[in-house]
């Protein structure tokens, strides 16, 4: 009897254990009971109802479009991502990001939740699924440029911002696939990180810690948060090219040393907690491989400097009339200033005042002759002071058929320089970049075009412009 009931117990055991792992598959919103009947048919239903996917892009503009204040979802539509980030580690906190493809990614996201330990469900790769009606896209800080889906709102002095899901909505309106992908990092330099890429799952190479950090670790028990760690590279620049790695100080990995070497990093592009600063966050150390020789950067003594500019006999608040330079007012009245102060020399364009509508300003070097085939570089530094609007712009350009004089006849192309922003502290100069101009040859003229306006103090902001280096070496 005894014998019966076991071999009994046993053949039920099999039976459930086989309902339990089967797999649907009629038709072509099935997907796999073992990720739980309640999230396996809302996610059929889902797919199978008349919502609409919309992509990643389309869903941040409805919150940019509503003059950045939190958007509540009223239409049946959602979206797809793959999960970028992982908690497994500690490194992220009620939060998951989501990328659009698991390849070549154009889009982010961040998803604030209230649950811990999301990697158990929401693993890394995973094909999410999210029904939007009735969750909201904004901030989760005011002002941080991070575009979150959260579940609610709430409002204080600093304005509206959106609050983590319920585990109700959690339930209710995210859906994993059975998918889970292989993610492959978006290969990126430093210098070509900006906000379109938070969210993002990237790798950069040839990287190595600041020579300053060695023997320190992930994070500095000094501090209470989070601790940021400069990393830095040196391929084709002059100098160390660098950018930040935040640890948190939950991190499992967080006592252990920095490597020593170079090689390289993956993570997901994110921001500091008050926004200010885009930084690399790691998902676990095995995303860090630096066993090669550490780099050895080129000096300004590897290069010859074919032209220099660093603005040092400037006259203060006189117009820009340095020899060879254009200094051009396309509209309104306003043209480059000469600025001195405390010594330092540089060029500034500010329409503060001017009462002009429109204010359009052109500095063009002198000519610069490059004929040979050598590598040549455009460096420079930028500030900008109360720049409030994104209608203030600064842009670089570059020309090979300016005739020295008519400055809109000549054909313009835009150079792809770092420069501030208006989250940027005034007065604060950043670092260009270097900008390969090696692909133009002839007589080259850079010009720096400020767009600005003089009635409002909201679009009034100025730039300045100093220490302008083209470099090249054979």
């Amino acid at each position: 009897m005894f014998k019966t009931n076991r071999i009994f117990a046993i053949f039920i055991m099999i039976l459930m254990h086989i309902m339990t792992c089967s797999c649907v598959q009629d038709d072509d919103f099935k997907v796999p009971y073992d990720l739980g009947i309640e999230e396996n048919k809302g996610l059929e239903a889902l797919l199978a109802s008349d919502a609409i996917e919309v992509s990643m892009a389309e869903l941040k503009l409805k919150y940019a479009n509503n003059y950045r204040k939190p958007v509540l979802i009223e239409t049946d539509i959602y979206i797809k991502g793959y999960v970028s980030s992982s908690d497994k580690e500690g490194n992220f906190f009620k939060e998951i990001f989501l990328q659009n493809v698991p390849e070549n990614p154009t889009a982010g996201i961040k998803v604030i939740l209230n649950q811990v330990e999301t990697y158990n469900q929401y693993n890394f790769g995973r094909e999410i699924y999210i029904k939007l009606k009735g969750l909201y896209v904004g901030e989760e800080r005011v002002g941080n440029g991070v575009i979150t889906i959260g579940g609610e709102t709430a409002t204080d002095q600093y304005g509206t911002t959106v609050k983590r899901m319920t585990e109700n909505q959690r339930t209710r309106q995210l859906f994993r696939s059975q998918n889970t992908l292989e993610l492959q990092p978006l290969q990126l330099n430093f210098s070509e990180v900006n906000a379109n890429h938070l969210g993002l799952y990237v790798q950069f190479n040839h990287v190595e810690f600041a020579d300053n950090l060695e023997g320190k670790r992930y994070f500095d028990p000094v501090q209470d948060f989070d601790t940021l760690r400069e990393m830095q590279t040196c391929t084709n620049d002059i100098g160390y090219s660098k950018f930040p790695l935040e640890t948190s100080s939950f991190a499992t990995f967080k006592d252990i040393l920095l490597p020593l070497g170079n090689g390289t990093i993956k993570g997901v592009i994110v921001k500091t907690f008050d926004g200010s600063t885009i930084v690399l966050a790691l998902n676990d150390l095995s995303d860090v491989n630096m066993d090669d020789n550490r780099c050895i950067p080129l000096g300004i003594e590897d290069f010859d400097i074919i032209f220099k500019e660093d603005f040092d006999l400037a006259v203060d608040d006189t117009d820009l009339n340095f020899d060879g330079w254009t200094n051009f007012a396309q509209a309104g009245k306003v043209k480059w200033k000469e600025r001195s102060s405390d010594g330092n020399g540089y060029a500034e364009f500010n329409p503060v005042g001017s009462g002009n509508a429109s204010n359009i300003g052109w500095l063009i070097t002198p000519g610069i002759t490059r004929d040979s085939d050598s590598h040549t570089y455009l460096n420079f530094k930028a500030a900008q002071n109360e720049v409030r609007s994104a209608s203030n712009t600064l842009e670089v350009l570059i020309s090979t058929d300016f005739d020295g004089s008519n400055v809109l006849s000549a054909t313009w192309h835009p150079l792809d320089a770092s420069l501030p922003s208006q989250t940027t502290p005034s007065n604060e100069f950043v670092d260009s970049g270097l900008i390969d101009l090696s692909s133009y040859k002839g007589i080259l003229y850079i010009a720096f075009k400020v767009k600005g306006n003089g009635r409002t103090t909201s679009l009034s902001g100025a730039y300045l412009i100093d220490d302008i280096y083209i470099f090249e070496k054979e």
